[in-house]
């Protein structure tokens, strides 16, 4: 009798512990998520009455080729970005995690990029592919590789591009960040009896480090494949979502319906991304076999 008291209780306390953080969840994910899912089922214009349609906007959004335009450079971005900045973060991060002269200063240094706030890395970039005074054709200039300034924005290919570059340039520092962490647990002996082994750098980084990275590769796949999902700031500054709605993402195109007071279609599109967002994490984690890499 007093064994299941004191479980009842060391139940309840455990309640008592975790209930600040279930509420902080509850008030700042799950309500704003469900709210957003009951406004989409509304034909909610701000200067027109509130109607209910159900799935109409939904059908809408999937029969909108604006959409569907938004989405496909949305998941292709994705494809693009994503890779480059876990190669190009794991590099970084296999670089720092030598013994270097002055490695404190290197490593912060990798970091500037992704300390720099979105919205002032996007307009640095704007600077560097100005067609009239701009870094880029400055070089292209002095090189003697073209004569003519470049539009690197004008065309679809070439906004693409420059946002690519972008993006790339700000956030593979945060990868570097996340498995450089990694590459700090990984245990000293198993690299050691690799090199007495008399394995190659490469050898030893294929065989013995990079499978005990699988999780963390997985979490930083993760975190940029959602924070690359929702795009907006550097699109917004940058190419505006141009040239003729080339660059647009989904969180531009669903900002600009809220912003023109379509609250019910920009719901909707709103969660459509994170559907989109939720299934690609469910998907990652299933086939990553993240749990057993974490055993």
């Amino acid at each position: 009798m007093r064994a299941r008291l004191a479980a009842a209780l060391s139940g309840r306390e455990a309640y008592l512990f975790v209930a600040p953080l279930l509420a902080a969840v509850f008030a700042l994910i799950v309500f704003p998520i469900a709210g957003t899912l009951l406004s989409s089922f509304y034909s909610d214009v701000s200067f027109l009455g509130r109607e209910f349609v159900w799935l109409g906007n939904y059908l809408q959004a999937f029969s909108d080729p604006g959409f569907r335009q938004s989405l496909g450079f949305t998941l292709m971005f994705i494809a693009a970005a994503v890779p480059l900045e876990l190669a190009i973060g794991t590099a970084f991060a296999v670089v720092l995690d030598q013994e270097l002269p002055l490695r404190g200063l290197w490593r912060a240094s990798v970091l500037i990029p992704w300390a720099i706030p979105s919205a002032v890395s996007a307009r640095i970039w704007e600077l560097i592919y100005n067609y009239n005074y701009g870094l880029a054709n400055m070089l292209l200039g002095v090189s003697g590789l073209s004569s003519a300034p470049v539009n690197w924005t004008g065309s679809a290919p070439g906004a693409f591009l420059a946002l690519l570059a972008a993006d790339v340039w700000k956030t593979a520092p945060f990868v570097a960040l996340i498995v450089l962490a990694g590459l700090q647990a990984v245990p000293q002996d198993l690299r050691w009896q690799a090199r007495i082994d008399r394995a190659t750098s490469w050898q030893a980084f294929r065989l013995v480090t990079l499978p005990l990275l699988k999780p963390v590769l997985v979490v930083a796949l993760l975190f940029r494949t959602i924070d690359t999902l929702r795009i907006f700031d550097v699109i917004y500054v940058l190419t505006g979502g141009g040239p003729g709605g080339a660059t647009t993402s989904v969180s531009l195109y669903a900002y600009r319906y809220f912003a023109g007071g379509d609250f019910g279609y920009g719901s909707a599109v709103s969660m459509i991304l994170f559907a989109v967002s939720f299934g690609l994490s469910y998907l990652y984690v299933r086939l990553s076999g993240f749990r057993e890499g974490a055993v």
